[in-house]
């Protein structure tokens, strides 16, 4: 993996699970929903420790949905819906088993434009269409793993706006991000916008 930093869990080892581990920042991102950004990028670390070794995909996806649930249920639990995300980071383990023979950064390492990444990150289970631009201004802005035209697929998360976790390299880009956040719920608008 690409090096850089991702200081948003509060973590140092967390921290640096993300930026080593491929899947693992795959993971914190498809979990970056319905709960702060803390949460959500420190349940790969969580979950390896449940699982007591390596954080991969073909690990996850060998327990089966059902286990992985179960880990994401057991107290304290991983995420606010830890059910559904149980089962969405199966299904996001078993896709990168099935399409990228267990390889995560061969999502973004083996493709050729930011187009190209953003496309393969969108047809991740659990990706939509902002989580897969947020997802590419991360390799962009902070571990320098995108290709060419990253900036255009990723538009508007690649802006030097504070939108999103693509933007948190220290404790105050991560209040600037919350207050960009809030002001924009104040205003009725999206991170997009």
């Amino acid at each position: 993996m690409a090096t850089g930093t991702l200081p948003v869990t509060g973590r140092p080892d967390a921290d640096r699970l993300l930026v080593a581990n491929p899947f693992a920042l795959l993971l914190g991102m498809l979990l970056d929903q319905q709960v702060p950004m803390e949460w959500a990028f420190l349940g790969p670390y969580n979950l390896q420790q449940r699982i007591g070794g390596a954080l991969d995909p073909e690990t996850v996806a060998a327990l089966g949905p059902e286990k992985v649930e179960e880990l994401f249920r057991d107290k304290p639990a991983l995420h606010r819906y830890p059910a559904s995300m149980g089962k969405r980071a199966h299904a996001l383990a078993a896709y990168i088993v099935d399409h990228y023979g267990g390889d995560a950064e061969a999502i973004w390492r083996d493709a050729t434009s930011g187009e190209e990444i953003y496309r393969r990150l969108h047809e991740l289970p659990g990706y939509g269409e902002e989580k897969a631009k947020i997802f590419l201004a991360i390799l962009g802005k902070r571990l320098g793993a995108a290709a060419p035209g990253w900036e255009a697929a990723a538009a508007p998360f690649s802006d030097a706006t504070p939108r999103s976790v693509a933007d948190v390299d220290s404790p105050e880009t991560l209040a600037r991000v919350r207050e960009f956040k809030k002001a924009q719920k104040a205003a009725k608008k999206g991170k997009a916008d």
